[in-house]
């Protein structure tokens, strides 16, 4: 079985005090909670950029990872207000959001700057999230074949030597806040066709391909098996709410290795069911 990947931005929705009490009511959470402590799930928090260091320490021992929200395509030099991988990774982020339908609508990222991005994480060894989607809601077939052209785009400047596995983010744009997200056999069949292309670049295989966009409750078990994990934003504000898909993923695993154990008649009734 492989290891499902949960990861929560942060946004700019939550102040100092805030965000210091939901950390360490996760970092309380994570210690606990089975999924996390046997490492069935992987869980990383993106918080705001003023933050990163102090929610570094909060996690500091515990099985949680922090990221950025964000980083800047050069490691230093004059860049008013930017952020770069280097300096994050000395903060101690293992993971760094690149791409998103923010940055690109708001800020108007070019895919050239998001493929500058990407190879500045692999320079620091960050891991990015690298946030893929369509804008308007179409087939699975075409909403695949937009994301594989991003993806393309994005890792244009990393070279076979320096790709290793990262996490992408499948978050159809018109998804994004909406009151349903998309539904979950346009997801799978998107999700398959992403995995598949990571699969055939060299130094890429084993990545993960996660799902955002009004990811809630059920959602991880409705998709049954198809996304590598989720990508949470409001609806992990309420650590509660994160502790209730958490235990969704572990009770998830269970079933599936209950369905693995058993002989092959009934395992094919089982998944017939």
């Amino acid at each position: 079985m492989s290891q499902l990947f949960l990861g929560v931005s942060l946004k700019m929705y939550f102040g100092r005090d805030r965000t210091i009490r939901w950390c360490r009511r996760v970092a309380d959470i994570a210690a606990k909670h089975p999924a996390v402590r046997d490492e069935h799930v992987k869980l990383a928090v993106l918080p705001s950029f003023p933050y990163v260091s102090e929610v570094a320490d909060v996690f500091a021992g515990t099985p949680v990872f922090v990221g950025g929200q964000d980083l800047f395509w050069s490691d230093e030099g004059a860049f008013t207000g930017e952020v770069s991988g280097k300096q994050l990774r000395e903060l101690g982020c293992e993971y760094v959001e690149i791409g998103h339908a923010e940055r690109l609508r708001i800020f108007g990222e070019t895919s050239a700057m998001i493929a500058a991005k990407t190879a500045a994480a692999f320079r620091n060894q960050l891991t990015p999230i690298l946030c893929v989607g369509e804008a308007m809601r179409g087939t699975p077939a075409g909403a695949a074949s937009h994301c594989r052209t991003q993806l393309d785009a994005a890792l244009y400047e990393v070279d076979a030597n320096s790709a290793r596995p990262l996490v992408v983010a499948y978050e159809p744009h018109w998804a994004i806040g909406a009151d349903e997200p998309a539904s979950t056999e346009y997801v799978a069949m998107t999700c398959e066709a992403i995995r598949d292309h990571l699969d055939s670049r060299p130094g890429l295989a084993g990545s993960r391909v996660i799902y955002g966009g009004s990811a809630g409750p059920g959602l991880l078990t409705a998709l049954n098996g198809s996304v590598d994990g989720l990508f949470l934003g409001r609806f992990a504000h309420d650590p509660t709410a994160l502790d209730l898909i958490l235990t969704e993923a572990l009770d998830g695993r269970a079933a599936t290795l209950a369905a693995c154990s058993l002989p092959d008649t009934e395992r094919h009734r089982w998944q017939s069911d």
